[in-house]
């Protein structure tokens, strides 16, 4: 008997009544897929951004449009980009889109609570353009979350690791590894979010923070890892391996 061909699979946006692929319902998929949704942090700033626009343009009669440029680049630095985790096991994630700053060897902040022992470091300095939330490196639990006030220097500075306003995570994935990821303003970052707690579980690439303006990421692996960046190079938050883990981690 001959085999009973498949049925042909379509796009979950494409409409069978219109084989063009031209309807409103196929075009409102596709708008909705190139237009990321925001980061709830984000809402307070554009709702204001967009009534203060309001009031210039009812006492002023002029600025529309420049209202609406503001309005729409606030809206965009709170972006919050879907992402696809790669199919890898036993690796960690960049937390954060942005550029690799260093690859080092350092003792890793006290607040963490991780042995006094160098340990390798991911540094990733994230400009005003970037995308500005933060995303869980693996799949596990969260230890602990420590926020550590601080100055507000650049933050493609190596010292801004230290001296400035920070928040600390501490992960242990599903085997066993402890992996540290600080959040850190820079010199015109004033507000770090973070959204998750104490014992939660989370999964690798899920959005758990944002940083408002130029600020930093810093991952600390676990002694052994196998840092897989370079310096100089683009990381994408939940997507770009930025190590392996030891094995057996």
């Amino acid at each position: 008997m001959a085999p009973t061909p498949e049925e042909p699979r379509t796009h979950p946006m494409s409409d069978p009544a219109t084989p063009s692929g031209f309807s409103p319902r196929h075009v409102a998929g596709l708008v909705r897929e190139a237009i990321p949704p925001m980061h709830p942090g984000g809402r307070p700033l554009v709702a204001a951004v967009a009534l203060a626009s309001g009031v210039v343009r009812a006492l002023s009669g002029r600025g529309t449009t420049t209202g609406l440029l503001a309005t729409a680049a606030t809206a965009a630095f709170f972006r919050n980009p879907r992402r696809v985790r790669p199919p890898r096991t036993g690796v960690v994630l960049a937390a954060a889109v942005g550029t690799v700053a260093t690859v080092s060897e350092v003792l890793p902040p006290p607040e963490l609570g991780l042995p006094a022992e160098p340990v390798p470091r991911v540094s990733v300095f994230l400009s005003v353009l970037d995308v500005h939330t933060q995303r869980v490196p693996v799949d596990g639990r969260v230890l602990a979350v420590e926020y550590t006030p601080g100055v507000f220097l650049s933050a493609d500075l190596d010292k801004a690791s230290e001296d400035n306003e920070r928040n600390s995570v501490l992960l242990e994935s599903t085997g066993g590894a402890r992996i540290g990821v600080v959040q850190i303003a820079g010199l015109l970052a004033r507000r770090i979010v973070c959204d998750i707690a104490v014992g939660d579980e989370v999964a690798a690439g899920e959005t758990y923070g944002l940083i408002r303006f130029g600020s930093r990421v810093d991952t600390y692996l676990p002694a052994g890892s196998r840092v897989e960046v370079a310096v100089g190079q683009r990381t994408v938050g939940g997507e770009t391996v930025l190590a392996a883990l030891p094995a057996g981690a």
